[in-house]
């Protein structure tokens, strides 16, 4: 399956409580369809580059795990139509070679 890694913000006005409960959400909504844990990272409240809904901090959150591409769709879905996320993005990162490939040169 392949690697993805999504980064969301929460709303800073949640509370403790709340954000580790949209936390455990969206790692249970993740583990249902993909059937392994997510590896969360929590980064706490920093302040936001630019205003987002009129909130100048948020929470910032990381999840890395491997996935069927549906179930990225149904993370995706969820966060978009959920009022404590005000930012997410999904990337895949790129497998880095060990090695550089050689290139011929011609003289």
């Amino acid at each position: 399956m392949p690697q993805y890694e999504t980064m969301y913000i929460l709303r800073p006005d949640l509370g403790e409580e709340l954000t580790s409960r949209a936390i455990e959400k969206y790692n249970a909504l993740l583990s249902e369809q993909s059937g392994e844990e997510p590896k969360t990272l929590h980064r706490g409240k920093r302040r936001l580059a630019y205003e987002i809904n009129r909130h100048r901090e948020g929470v910032y959150v990381q999840m890395n795990y491997s996935a069927p591409g549906t179930a990225v769709a149904v993370l995706e879905r969820a966060m978009r139509l959920s009022d404590e996320v005000i930012r997410y993005m999904t990337i895949r990162p790129e497998a880095v070679a060990d090695e550089p490939e050689e290139v011929a040169v011609e003289a």
